[in-house]
This record gives structure tokens, sequence and C-alpha cells, in this order.
């Protein structure tokens, strides 16, 4: 008896050094990750055809000093810059519950139909109805929503189940696809107004954009950090969920309208930014585990890093010429994700 309860003791005494080492671990990652966001942050307001010094840049947002290069900061840098990290946070958080929610490593804004939906919707506007460019955003959301919605009935059988979540969001989005090619090849010279929303781009970005995905962005983001246990006890599979009082339909249902939410209205705005919401979240997986308490804000804060760092690039690296940002993620994301299968797989 005695030596069982050494052993009971011991063991619950390594339960806690591991709980206590992992979530140092954990605050570190946090710490480095926005450590990470604001050097990307502050890298693209600075960087430009004219370099602004941090202590410049300092001077311009927070001590009310005038100069040449407070127009620049204030309306064209700083809101293209935030636009870019809230995008970067909302793809990366939805990549991240979408992950959780289909237990599929892979799963991304693209397998529930929101960019292919997002694209028709859009490529309708900028084809069809070129005179209302104001209309963009809210009809790309439309699209994304109503896709993602279309996605989740057709998969609904006596509940969802994430394998028919993947499968109904291939083939809708394969479906949505056909219709932006026949679009393209039926009016093949309009289609150079509508090549930056596919790739996906952040030129011309300023605060009328921030301030419409704003809202939307500050609902997702609380809404997902406010499941995050939930997120929690789904990822021990349904049956040990249901056991634990998880109404496990309901959860799914709800997060997956969450990266939805936060999906489309990054999507709207910037085009079909890919790469994000796959790479970003299986990183910080790697650095800082599947906990949800810590996972979901550490990939909103390396995927704000991410894509303004990546922007930055896009703007820097062929200058006076000006790339949109899903090119330059494609470049850097592409064989960063092979590296990290690589290494997973060793």
């Amino acid at each position: 008896m005695a030596a069982d309860t050494a052993q009971a003791n011991a063991k619950a005494k390594a339960e806690t050094e591991r709980d206590r080492t992992s979530g140092v671990r954990s605050a570190v990652v946090l710490a480095a990750m926005l450590a990470a966001a604001f050097l990307a942050v502050a890298f693209s307001i600075g960087s430009g055809a004219v370099s602004i010094s941090l202590a410049d840049i300092w001077s311009y947002l927070f001590r009310g000093h005038d100069g040449p290069m407070k127009e620049i900061v204030w309306n064209i840098r700083l809101p293209r810059t935030l636009v870019a990290a809230l995008v970067g946070a909302n793809l990366a958080l939805s990549g991240a519950l979408l992950q959780g929610v289909m237990r599929n490593p892979l799963a991304d804004p693209h397998i529930i139909g929101v960019s292919s939906g997002a694209g028709l919707f859009g490529i309708v506007v900028l084809i069809l109805f070129p005179h209302m460019s104001g209309l963009l955003t809210p009809a790309a959301f439309i699209g994304a929503t109503g896709a993602a919605a279309v996605i989740y009935m057709l998969a609904w059988k006596r509940g969802v189940q994430p394998v028919r979540i993947i499968l109904a969001g291939v083939a809708v989005s394969a479906f949505l696809g056909s219709g932006i090619s026949a679009l393209l090849t039926f009016y093949s010279d309009r289609v150079s107004g509508a090549l930056v929303f596919l790739v996906g781009g952040l030129a011309a970005k300023s605060w009328p954009q921030l301030y419409t995905m704003l809202p939307y962005s500050a609902a997702g983001i609380a809404l997902a950090v406010a499941g995050a246990t939930h997120m929690n006890v789904l990822s021990l599979g349904d049956g040990s969920a249901k056991g634990l009082g998880l109404r496990v339909e309901a959860t799914r249902f709800v997060m997956t309208a969450v990266a939805t939410l936060l999906a489309a209205s990054a999507v709207s705005i910037v085009g079909l930014l890919g790469f994000v919401g796959l790479i970003v979240p299986h990183t910080v997986r790697l650095l800082i585990g599947g906990d949800y308490r810590f996972l979901l804000p550490a990939s909103a804060l390396f995927g704000a890093a991410v894509v303004a760092f990546c922007d930055t690039l896009a703007r820097l690296a062929f200058a006076p010429i000006e790339l949109p940002v899903g090119i330059m993620m494609g470049m850097l994301g592409a064989p960063f994700f092979l590296y990290l299968l690589r290494r997973e797989s060793a």
C-alpha cells in the first residue's frame, strides 16, 4: 500500500512538473509571437521607397509630431499594415479552428468553400459590374458565407462528420471554381481587373477596408478565444467529448461558423490569399502543442506577422513594381511547408 501511494505521488509530481514546463514554454512562444508581430508591423511601416526610422514612426504615431513623412505613415503605410495584420490573424485563426473541428492538419478556409464562394461573387462584381467596385467586399462576404452554409447543409446527415464536410467542400469548391473559370473565359478582355483579387493583394488598402473588417474580426476573434476550452474537449474525439458533456454537433457548427466569419471577412478584403490558414496553425502547433488556449492567440499573432512581413517583401522585392502578397506567400510558404513536412516525418 505504501509503495502504491509513493508511486502515485511520484506520478502526480511528474505530471505537475510537466504541466509547469509546458506552461512556461507556451508563455515563451506567445511572447516570441508577439515580438514577431510587433517587428513585422514596424518593418512594414518603416520600409518603402523612403525608409522611416523607428524613432520617427514613434513620433508621428504617438507624439503628434509633424513632418514630411507623417502623411505617408498615417494614410498609406499604417492602415495597409493593420489590414495585413488583421487579415493574417483572421486566416490563421480560421485555419486553426478548422483543423481542430475536422481533425485534419491540412484543413484550411479553402476546404469549407470560403475562398471559392468569395472568389466567384467577387469576380462577378469585378467583371460584370466594374463600375460598382464598392460592392466587392459585401458581395465577396455574402459569397463566402453562402458557400460555407451550402457545404454544411450538404454534409448534414443525422449530424456532421468531418470527412463529409471535407468531401462536400472539395466538390462545391470545384463547382464554384469552374464558374470562376467560365467567367474569365467569356470575359477575357476584362481579366486584368480581377487578377489581383484572384491571387490576393493589399494594394491601395486603407482605413475604409480596415473599418469594414474590424467588427467582424473582433467578433470572430472573441468567439474563437471563448471557444478554446470546447475545442480542447472536441480534440479528444466525439465519444470522449460526449462523455464529458460536450454538445459535439453544436460545438462543431458554432466553431465552423466562427471560422467562416473570420475567413470571409479577410477574403472579402484581400482576395484569395492562400497558405496562411494552412501553414501558420501547423507551424504554431509544432512549437506550442495542441492546447487551444495557447494555440489560438499564438496563431493569430504569427499570422499577423507573416502576412505583414510578406506584404512588405512584396512591395520591396521588385520595386517599383509591386507584387500581390499572395505571390510572395506562395513563394515563401510552399518551400517552408515542405520543410515542415520532411522535418515532421523524419
